[in-house]
């Protein structure tokens, strides 16, 4: 049985940023997300792809004991993306979008999925991702959702009645502002907890993460970069980090989840210094222990002394 299911798209992405540009390559919320997850836990993938798709560019995270059994292949065109930024790389601005069998996706849950520990429903409709936890088992399944902006604007209601359903909401801090009406983060956040999810984490781009839960308050910063050459993926890479680190554990206490968001803010630090997963795809573990004890040093500091 696998620990961390996730939902979402695998896609084929043409990126241009002021750093380079990359035609064609392997992109999509599920495998950013798995790509990151799969180093700390099983991960079971559901996704679409067309004739198209070359299932052997992903065959590396076979070895990483990622289930794609999930992957269907559908007739027609593998889902494409084209997207350009500036030298603000907080913003992408899409210049083509090709839905292609994502028009026709409908999830269907493996049943050996469906008693996962933990479920990632991605940036898919949220009325699949209502049908998506229909078909879990387990009562005792953690559920956590990120959406986007089109989403909140054209199917709201749809999506806070998935919202009210899940134990997390994982979403970037323009979408807690939308969802919630509410300018200030922290009166959003809580806002929104209202509505079911006992945590929320706000992703901050270069200005890191904030954390609401019933309990606390954490902010975590982004890890300080040199080099970023394509921030595409960044926040599904955090949330695979992070979600892959809660499965590994096996628990979502107040200090288990601060860790997580350190450990997903690291998995994006090193997704933004290539295009695509190829920083991820050769990626050694040593490499992460060592930028997550880097990381630590930078949030620790002495108490003041008072005279």
């Amino acid at each position: 049985m696998i620990k961390l299911l996730v939902v979402g798209t695998v896609a084929y992405d043409s990126i241009e940023t002021p750093f380079g540009k990359a035609d064609n390559v392997l992109g999509g919320s599920a495998l950013h997300f798995t790509n990151a997850a799969s180093f700390f836990t099983d991960v079971g993938m559901v996704a679409t792809v067309g004739k198209d798709f070359d299932l052997g560019g992903i065959s590396f995270l076979k070895n990483r004991n990622v289930d794609m059994s999930g992957i269907k292949v559908d007739k027609g065109k593998t889902f494409r993306w084209e997207g350009k930024y500036g030298y603000d790389l907080n913003q992408a601005i899409t210049l083509k979008t090709e839905l292609n069998v994502i028009e026709t996706f409908k999830p269907r849950i493996p049943s050996h999925f469906s008693e996962a520990d933990f479920v990632f429903l991605a940036n898919i409709d949220p009325e699949l991702q209502s049908y998506v936890i229909n078909q879990i088992k387990n009562p005792n399944t953690v559920v956590a959702l990120d959406t986007m902006n089109f989403w909140i604007e054209n199917k709201f209601n749809a999506l806070i009645d998935v919202v009210k359903r899940v134990d997390m909401l994982v979403i970037n801090e323009a979408e807690l502002r939308e969802i919630s009406k509410e300018h200030n983060l922290v009166k959003g956040a809580k806002k929104i907890m209202e509505q079911g999810p006992s945590c929320i984490v706000a992703k901050r781009g270069e200005y890191g993460v904030l954390m609401l839960n019933r309990e606390e308050i954490f902010l975590a910063p982004a890890y300080p970069l040199e080099d970023v050459f394509d921030p595409t993926g960044a926040g599904d890479t955090f949330a695979g980090g992070l979600m892959g680190y809660l499965a590994n554990v096996g628990d979502i206490s107040s200090e288990t989840i601060k860790q997580a968001i350190v450990m997903g803010s690291v998995m994006a630090s090193f997704n933004v210094e290539d295009f695509s997963i190829n920083r991820l795809k050769g990626l050694e573990y040593n490499e992460i222990r060592e930028r997550y004890t880097a990381f630590k040093r930078c949030l620790q500091f002495g108490d003041i002394k008072f005279e």
